[in-house]
């Protein structure tokens, strides 16, 4: 509550990206902000009157708590695609990296968020991707995409296991340490 108004704002904080938290807060992307109340709406753009118009995106609550969820799936999405990918292509023989540059380059696709690795985490794409799957559920609907999402980040997490274990072949005694363990290259 804002003053005795219901507002739900999906904005920053919750579009701040992890490393460049500051900058998102001061220049961020868009601020969504869901408000039953035309009063409290209008609070929301004197205080964010800073801001271009069009990064200030006004909707009802539940479309801006949706707006925060499908973000983060979306980008969770990516990360998990390219994690098949590299799969497939240990697979066949093919390069990863090389997949992922051209895929960049094709301008509706681009290239955030194309790396593979062991898996998205951080505080927000799990929870955020297994809550909209869920509220999903909850509404009579099972989202396939999301379901497969969850478990192939959930499933990529055992690949780094075995692949120590294939090349080591024995892991009892061995300390290990991975570097860049991030959901980020």
């Amino acid at each position: 509550q804002l003053l005795g108004l219901k507002i739900s704002m999906a904005s920053n904080p919750e579009f701040l990206r992890e490393g460049a938290a500051v900058r998102d807060f001061v220049e961020p992307d868009r601020v969504v902000i869901g408000a039953e109340n035309p009063e409290a709406a209008q609070q929301m753009r004197e205080l964010y009157s800073f801001l271009d118009t069009e990064k200030l995106l006004f909707m009802d609550i539940a479309s801006a708590e949706m707006a925060k969820y499908a973000a983060k799936a979306m980008l969770a999405t990516r990360i998990s695609f390219m994690n098949e990918m590299a799969n497939i292509c240990e697979r066949v023989g093919a390069n990863v990296d090389s997949i992922r540059q051209a895929m960049a380059l094709d301008s509706r696709i681009g290239s955030k968020f194309l790396y593979a690795g062991c898996g998205y985490g951080g505080s927000c794409f799990p929870k955020d991707v297994r809550a909209i799957r869920d509220f999903a559920i909850q509404s009579g609907y099972v989202s396939q995409i999301l379901t497969a999402v969850d478990e192939v980040n959930v499933r990529q997490k055992e690949v780094l296991y075995e692949k120590l274990e294939s090349h080591f072949h024995e892991l009892s005694g061995r300390t290990v340490a991975v570097w860049g363990l991030a959901f980020k290259p």
